[in-house]
């Protein structure tokens, strides 16, 4: 990096031509990275946007989830002036560049002023409000964390009664700064000591500087990431300011995204994926970022009018996690004009094959994959506009990147072995926007190879045209709408009950969530208890709600492997034929069909789920009026199931 590049300004980020295959990405890589990256921080990047696109809009914040109501807008000069009145704030109530800034907030545009004026002055640490007391209080505490920004409603989650709750367990905490929310006519006058009004502090800052003459350098730690959430003991993935500001110039590269587009930000801001490949990206790039209310996609009325908001604004890009792209899939166009889209990416979980394809025949949209991971400060491979290829393909790796696929060993760990084009292993990086280990060093172990390559816990292949295809997770993860649920929560707190021998979780299909957790246990000779006890003993020793069973089932024997490992592919069978079973008999309910004319389900491996209509029974007209019903109502579920006329 030059002298000339930190001192003054650099260009915002424009790609340098159309991705199309792995030979266009070796040639971005000609350019040697310090050349092709003269930027050292997220604040550069807020600075060259505002000095290249000033008054143009940065931010649209919509009240309410109506195409036609007026949003706040700001442009990016104002975001700009923020930025420097929240760091300016932060540095004035003693703050130090190696201090963690805490932020408890719903989408919205204070978000993005607690994030990167956070990470000019100091670490910002984002949190899931959706997590315990205890929880934030543990992370908090880990971080060391002296400033919690917070909401200041209990409309979005109980955020301000939390956030006033948890701030005396932890002992670093100096100060609480409220965030009103933004339909609020008169805010409180008297706060509780250490308790600060946001928007009145800054307001008396400077505004076009950093007071601090902070000089960040591209090793610099700009956040603390938790991963997990829902997963066991969350960890906290420190992100360089030169990791995020990688991301954000490689996704532009490979994304072509510029001045002229604009997408709809539905992502929490406490996840990698809202913060750096989707709001970062934009805003580094001169493009619209659109936020859909406080609840986000979470608000019905958002998701009701979804196609008419892509009209409204004109909307180039969509992105969602696949749940959120199966919910849209029951919104009609209903005449909406959305030939504006040109790209519609998604990630956190692998895309099947029959939401793609409903999707794109619903919509005329391909659905692009792409692969992010918090410790890859939020992206790894892309699937460039342009680029079709099946699901399940995440596209190529980033410029300056390298990707191995290496042969699994005896325990399940990567092996040195690589494996051939087309065959499954898995999956290491190494990145300029690789992270800089978790906060506590004991959480690095495993994480990496000896030789320093990132372990995802991925398994995936390489396709003749370089790109990555996953093909499945070496971790028995449960994703539920995008969240990660470690098994092992679930089996923890089951476990402590005095009746249960062996227990297991797993994922059941969902048409909205993708998987629901359930649990199957198996209990000790002589001694008995319902499967109602168990689910409500399970509720209790699980902290996040999302991360409760939605139901446990006991059996005689758990199923093992001939090593003694829970077999946990027949349960997912299990739990999926109780799925079907469920939707059969509803089908089969509402048609009137007797007991004896039900369609029957059974599941077995290599076959799967598979239901059978006895179409002699039922005669021509009804089973076919039966399999239309059937496939109907299966169709939305990420799950093959064959359904047989015997």
């Amino acid at each position: 990096m030059t002298a000339a590049a930190h001192d003054g300004f650099a260009a915002p980020f424009a790609a340098a031509f159309p991705i199309r295959s792995i030979e266009d990405v070796q040639r971005l890589e000609r350019t040697p990275i310090a050349e092709a990256l003269p930027v050292a921080s997220t604040y550069e990047i807020f600075r060259n946007s505002a000095r290249a696109f000033g008054d143009k809009t940065a931010l649209t914040f919509l009240r309410t989830g109506k195409p036609e109501d007026e949003p706040i807008r700001w442009s990016y000069a104002k975001l700009l002036q923020g930025i420097h009145q929240t760091a300016n704030l932060l540095h004035r109530l003693g703050v130090q560049p190696s201090d963690a800034v805490a932020v408890l907030l719903p989408g919205c545009l204070d978000y993005h002023l607690a994030l990167w004026g956070g990470e000019a002055a100091a670490i910002v640490q984002p949190l899931n409000p959706l997590l315990t007391d205890e929880k934030l209080v543990s992370l908090m505490r880990t971080a060391g964390a002296r400033v919690l920004i917070a909401y200041g409603s209990d409309e979005e989650s109980g955020m301000w009664s939390k956030a006033l709750r948890i701030r005396g367990d932890v002992p670093t905490l100096k100060y609480l700064l409220r965030v009103a929310p933004h339909d609020e006519a008169t805010p409180p006058v008297d706060l509780p000591a250490g308790v600060l009004d946001f928007n009145a502090e800054r307001a008396g800052e400077a505004d076009d500087r950093l007071v601090s003459g902070r000089r960040i350098q591209p090793t610099d730690i700009a956040a603390y990431f938790h991963t997990g959430g829902t997963t066991g003991a969350p960890k906290l993935a420190r992100h360089s300011h030169g990791a995020q500001v990688f991301t954000a110039w490689a996704s532009t590269q490979l994304q072509a995204i510029g001045p002229t587009d604009l997408g709809i930000n539905g992502y929490p801001l406490f996840h990698v994926a809202g913060v750096l490949p989707a709001a970062l990206t934009s805003l580094s790039a001169g493009a619209e970022t659109v936020i859909p209310t406080p609840s986000l996609m979470r608000n019905r009325e958002v998701l009701a009018n979804y196609w008419r908001l892509v009209q409204a604004y004109r909307a180039t890009s969509v992105s969602a996690v696949p749940t959120v792209l199966a919910a849209l899939c029951t919104v009609p166009l209903d005449g909406a004009d959305i030939s504006s889209v040109r790209f519609c990416r998604t990630g956190a979980s692998v895309l099947s094959p029959e939401l793609a394809a409903r999707f794109e025949r619903l919509f005329g949209v391909h659905v692009h994959e792409s692969l992010g991971m918090t410790e890859m400060a939020g992206i790894s491979t892309i699937t460039p506009p342009g680029v079709v290829g099946p699901a399940g393909c995440v596209g190529f790796r980033l410029p300056y990147s390298q990707l191995r696929i290496v042969a699994l060993d005896a325990s399940g760990k990567p092996s040195q072995r690589e494996m051939p084009r087309g065959e499954a292993g898995m999956v290491l990086f190494k990145s300029p926007n690789l992270f800089s280990g978790y906060l506590n060093p004991k959480d690095n172990e495993g994480a990496f190879t000896e030789d320093g390559w990132l372990i995802t816990g991925d398994l995936g292949f390489i396709d003749a045209d370089e790109r990555l295809n996953l093909s499945g997770r070496a971790k028995d993860l449960i994703i539920r709408s995008g969240h990660n649920i470690d098994p092992k929560t679930i089996e923890d707190a089951l476990s402590a009950h005095p009746a249960v021998q062996i227990c297991a979780a797993v994922g059941a299909p969902d048409a909205y969530a993708g998987e629901l957790p359930v649990a199957y246990v198996s209990l000790l000779p002589g001694v008995s208890v319902d499967e109602g006890e168990l689910l409500d003993f399970a509720a209790r020793g699980v902290d996040e709600a999302p991360a409760r069973p939605k139901s446990v089932v006991i059996l005689d024997k758990i199923p093992m492997t001939n090593v003694g490992k829970v077999y946990k592919p027949e349960l997912r069978l299990m739990a999926a034929q109780a799925v079907v079973q469920a939707l059969v008999a509803k089908v089969a309910g509402e048609m009137k069909l007797g007991e004896a004319l039900a369609p029957q389900v059974r599941a077995s491996e290599p076959e799967g789920v598979v239901v059978r209509i006895d179409a002699t029974s039922l005669g021509g007209e009804r089973a076919d009026a039966l399999h239309k019903a059937l496939q109907a109502a299966i169709e939305p579920l990420p799950l093959k199931v064959a359904i047989r006329r015997d």
